[in-house]
């Protein structure tokens, strides 16, 4: 019988990338390029990867288009999380949200500010939550953001995560 917190951390995951912008292309999602990279990188694998506007129904079409494959442990979106009237990518997802991860938005900030963003990190809405057994990351476009995400935040925990919110599956 195995332990209550026991999970395979070396299981590959299958991950979804949502770019959110008006402006990229696949040619040029260097965020996206990121996210893919670091995903494959640490093993995992990329079931689908999409972009699309900086549009409430567009992303909400894109997020629901991912979240219907089942076989998807999570989905990252990047892209939309500023301050801007285009921005909507926060206030389009986070209404999905079963249970939100509240400490992944507040540790993303600390992060931020003492890696050189200083009080700018205040600007950031990034967050993550579950959406019935997936977890859904929002994270900014900016390259380095995205890079500081994946490496001390989405990676070091997304199997505990996964394990968590699908245990119910397996007892």
């Amino acid at each position: 019988m195995a332990k209550e917190h026991e999970y395979k951390k070396d299981e590959a995951l299958n991950i979804a990338v949502l770019t959110v912008s008006d402006t990229r292309q696949m040619e040029n999602d260097r965020g996206g390029d990121r996210i893919r990279k670091m995903f494959t990188d640490a093993g995992h694998h990329i079931a689908r990867s999409l972009i699309c506007q900086d549009d409430r129904e567009e992303i909400q079409r894109s997020l629901e288009e991912l979240l219907a494959d089942e076989s998807i442990h999570g989905v990252v979106a990047t892209g939309g999380t500023g301050l801007g009237y285009r921005d909507v990518t926060v206030e389009s997802i986070v209404p999905y949200f079963t249970k939100e991860i509240t400490g992944f938005g507040e540790l993303f900030r600390m992060l931020s500010y003492t890696e050189d963003v200083g009080s700018k990190a205040l600007l950031s809405r990034a967050e993550a939550g579950v959406i019935k057994d997936q977890v859904v990351y929002i994270l900014p476009g900016s390259v380095k953001a995205v890079g500081l995400a994946m490496e001390k935040l989405v990676l070091p925990e997304l199997h505990h995560i996964v394990h968590e919110i699908t245990k119910h599956k397996h007892a």
